[in-house]
This record gives C-alpha cells, structure tokens and sequence, in this order.
C-alpha cells in the first residue's frame, strides 16, 4: 500500500502546478498532465475519479481522502481540497502581480466584464473571467488560467450568500473595484436586501483596505456613499462625473446609442447593445480604459465593435418566422426583470410586440411577492399587445391577476406546446427569464 505524506506545502504544489500547466476539476475535460482537484459537491465526490483521471492523462491529483491518497504516490493528500484550490490560485495570482479588476453587481457585470476586457485588448493582453466560472470554484480557476503573458486582470465575481464577496476578494486580491449596481437577487441566500448592500460592498472594502482604486457609477443611490473614502474614477449622466455620457434617439434602431464627453471633445457612440440600461456599462468600460492609458479613439472603436452573445441583451434580427428577438434570458430578478421590460416598453417599433417572461429563481421567501409585483405592474402596462408570464411562480398568480393582453403558462414545456401551434409572425419578441427556465430553446420556435 502506497505511503504519503500530507504536508505538502503549497511552494511544492505551485511547481507542480507549473510543470503541469493547468488544472482540471472535471474529471471528464482536461489537458494532458493537467492538475486535477478532487472537489466534492453535494452528489458527487472527486476522490472517487482520481485514480481514473491518472490513468487517462493527468500529472498529479489532489484529494482529501486519505484512502484514495494511500493508492497512489501521484494522489496528493490535502485537508482541504477547495481551500487548497483557493489558496494555490491566490500564490499564482501574487506570482504574476498583474494589475487586477474586480466586477460584481445585481445586474450587467457579465456585460460589463465583457465592455471592460473588449477596451483594455485594445492595447494589452487581458485575461478574463470565461463563461460563469465567477463563484468559490470559478475565480480560482480563473485566476490559474492567467499566464506571464497577461498584463492586467478581469475577474467577474458573483455571490448569492453573505460574505461570498469578501471570500473571493481575498483569494483574487484585487487592486481596482467596479460594482455595478446592488438590487433584488438571490434573496433566498441573502436573507434581505440589506444583505445584499453588505455581501456586494465587500469588494469596495478589501480595496480601502488596501489601497486599489474604484471605478464608481456616481448616479447611483447607493454605491457613492459605499463608496467613501476610496479613491475613485467616476462615470455616468452627472455633469461632475470624471466620465460622461447622455443618450441619444435610437434613430429607428434598438440599440444603445450615447455621447460621450471628454475634455473638450465629443463622441458619438453606436453600440450593438439592447437597452438604454446598459449605458452605465458603457461608460464604466471607457472609465478603465482611460484610467489604462488607452486612447479615446481606441475605447470608442471597441465598444461600436463589440457583440453580444449568450442572450444576454442579444439582438436576433431576422427568424424562420420573421420575428425580431431581444433575447435576455441568462439571468432574471426583480430588479432586471423591471429595466427589461421597462426598456422593451418604451421601444419605438412598427412591429406588435409580445413579452415572454419565465420564473426569477432563488428569491426564497420573497419569491411570491416579488413575482406578483411583476404581473401586477405587467397587467397594466401599455404598449405591449402580448405578454406571456411562464413558470410555476408565475401561474400560481393566473386567478388573481388577469388582463386581455395576459396568458399564464405553468411551465415551459406548455409554452412549447402553444408557439408550436400557433406561432408568432412578425412580432418584435421579448425573453426573459432566470436561466434554469431555458429560454434559449425557444427562439428556434420564435
């Protein structure tokens, strides 16, 4: 039977990590000689894939089993093997001493990571956040993937429980702060809204606490005085924001358009962005640019340029139905959901117009009340010839809130069965929903 011995120091790990050049915790996709981190979750426990993930590639991997250690002198035996992850991301991260920017916020910090990432390629070599890899697990992974090539960090971090925030700060070390906004999400985690404020103004805190820098969104109500006495970039409609920028019409178009003022100068902006809401995004992302040293020129071309994907505020402009999409349904609170539907409303078109709104998750004990306020506001909004409200949240309320323009569906699966039988043509169609809904199967039948 294999001896070990279980005092490897994380110096030791690091030159593992080093020769293996990357690390895995999925047992099915990796790298040759990948570092593969035996993480348990609540159906699953790596330990049991070690010896498989050796077999088939992997250098070495690190668990927490010491039986499974014995099996394998290349098993690597740790107390804790996502403290260990931790920890080795955080040693890599101080390593490298690239500068680095931390996103979080309710709503747009995906978006917003993707404007910043866009701008800064623009002049150096960025690594970012990849997909949703922005929890416990995923900023570690992230920041091992950053290689000596890489001049400055993008690291999204999300949270759904209290202190989730100030956990990912002390893992990522970030030297600059950007939050975008604070709202009604994750309720269930949180407890309440306050919760939210404190989870999410963690990040502001780690950089007072150690000198970074924020790039702060000066009209909001309460990142300002979250804010004090950190030294800042400021952006947004105020004329005494360092970064300034005002809508402009959408000129027959959907897209967010804006002019951008600065020094003496004054640029017009035309994104491929949907939703007036994402103009905080936008400025936010030339606020790091200049902040960067990168030309005005430069950040304007970079955000003219940049397209979403991965419906989140994605235009699909043409359908086999001869629809038009605005298709915004990786993500959906009571916040978003509001700006979403409020955004659609007021959108100038010659088409008739149809909302499909799916269930908002992990709300816990507010999930009623917040659901209701959405069919409640919904029911008597103008301008709008269709809505669809989807999900088991929302049809528990089809009794007790009606309208003409209003139909109740209690799952996606009967939505199908209608747009399949009755399909729209020529419509401008709105979706959202919380991502578990999977609304991104629906456009194919829109």
């Amino acid at each position: 039977m294999q001896m070990f011995e279980p005092k490897i120091t994380i110096e030791q790990l690091y030159e593992l990590f080093l020769a293996a050049g990357s690390v895995t915790t999925d047992s099915r996709n990796f790298q040759p000689r990948a570092l593969f981190f035996a993480l348990k979750g609540e159906r699953f426990d790596g330990n049991q894939f070690a010896l498989q993930v050796l077999k088939e590639g992997c250098s070495y991997a690190v668990v927490d089993d010491p039986e499974i250690a014995r099996l394998d002198k290349h098993c690597l035996w740790v107390e804790n093997v996502l403290q260990t992850l931790s920890d080795l991301a955080r040693y890599h991260r101080r390593a490298l001493g690239l500068p680095l920017l931390a996103i979080t916020g309710t709503n747009g910090k995906t978006t917003t990571k993707e404007l910043v990432a866009t701008v800064l390629r623009q002049h150096y070599n960025v690594g970012a956040t990849e997909g949703n890899l922005n929890n416990h697990i995923g900023v570690p992974l992230t920041l091992l993937r950053l290689q000596r090539a890489h001049q400055i960090a993008v690291v999204e971090m999300g949270a759904s429980h209290r202190g989730d925030i100030k956990q990912l700060t002390d893992i990522a070390e970030p030297d600059y702060a950007l939050i975008t906004n604070i709202g009604r999400a994750h309720l269930e985690g949180f407890g309440s809204y306050e919760g939210v404020v404190q989870t999410k103004s963690e990040l502001y805190d780690y950089v007072r606490a150690h000198g970074g820098k924020v790039f702060l969104h000066s009209d909001d109500a309460i990142l300002p005085k979250a804010a004090d006495g950190i030294p800042s970039v400021t952006y947004g409609t105020d004329v005494e924001a360092q970064v300034r920028g005002n809508l402009m019409p959408h000129l027959g178009g959907y897209f967010l358009a804006f002019r951008l003022f600065y020094e003496d100068l004054t640029y017009d902006v035309h994104t491929h962005l949907v939703g007036d809401y994402n103009l905080p995004n936008a400025l936010s992302a030339v606020a790091a640019g200049l902040t960067f040293g990168i030309p005005i020129e430069d950040i304007v071309k970079a955000l003219e340029a940049y397209r979403p994907t991965n419906n989140r505020s994605q235009f699909i402009p043409s359908t086999t139905r001869d629809n038009e999409l605005i298709v915004d349904a990786y993500n959906a609170n009571p916040t978003s959901m509001r700006i979403a539907v409020d955004n659609f409303a007021s959108l100038a078109s010659s088409r008739p117009k149809v909302m499909i709104l799916g269930d908002m998750y992990e709300l816990g004990s507010a999930s009623e009340e917040e659901h209701r306020n959405i069919a409640e506001y919904v029911s008597q909004l103008s301008g709008v010839e269709t809505i669809y409200l989807v999900g088991r949240a929302f049809y528990a309320l089809h009794k007790e809130i009606k309208a003409p323009h209003l139909y109740y569906f209690s799952s996606r699966d009967e939505l199908l069965k209608t747009l399949s039988s009755t399909p729209f043509h020529g419509q401008l169609i709105l979706l959202k929903a919380s991502n578990s809904m999977r609304f991104s199967s629906l456009v194919e039948l829109c």
